[in-house]
């Protein structure tokens, strides 16, 4: 019987410690300074939780789109998709 396993390279250990050292600085931001709901760009009034999640998922269908629709380097992906983050996390 084989087993498949995924297999961990270096940039998905980044990736889950992006998001992992991430959520740890939100949440030592939100004790020190609880933050209200404001209106920006987005069509809802968000906290910086919502604004945060709202990033990583658009900037996860910035990278699926291009790998699955382009031939280009992912590291100009990565590049928009941080800039998406980016700009929702400020205007958002």
């Amino acid at each position: 019987m084989d087993l498949t396993w995924m297999e961990w390279t270096p940039i998905t250990a980044y990736f889950f410690i992006f998001i992992g050292c991430t959520l740890a600085i939100m949440t030592v931001w939100q004790v020190l300074s609880p933050t209200v709901e404001r209106k920006g760009l987005l069509p809802m009034a968000t906290t910086r939780g919502d604004r945060l999640f709202v990033g990583l998922l658009g900037g996860c269908y910035i990278l699926l789109a291009f790998i699955g629709l382009s031939e280009v380097s992912l590291w100009y992906a990565l590049a928009l998709a941080l800039a998406f983050l980016g700009g929702v996390l400020r205007f958002g």
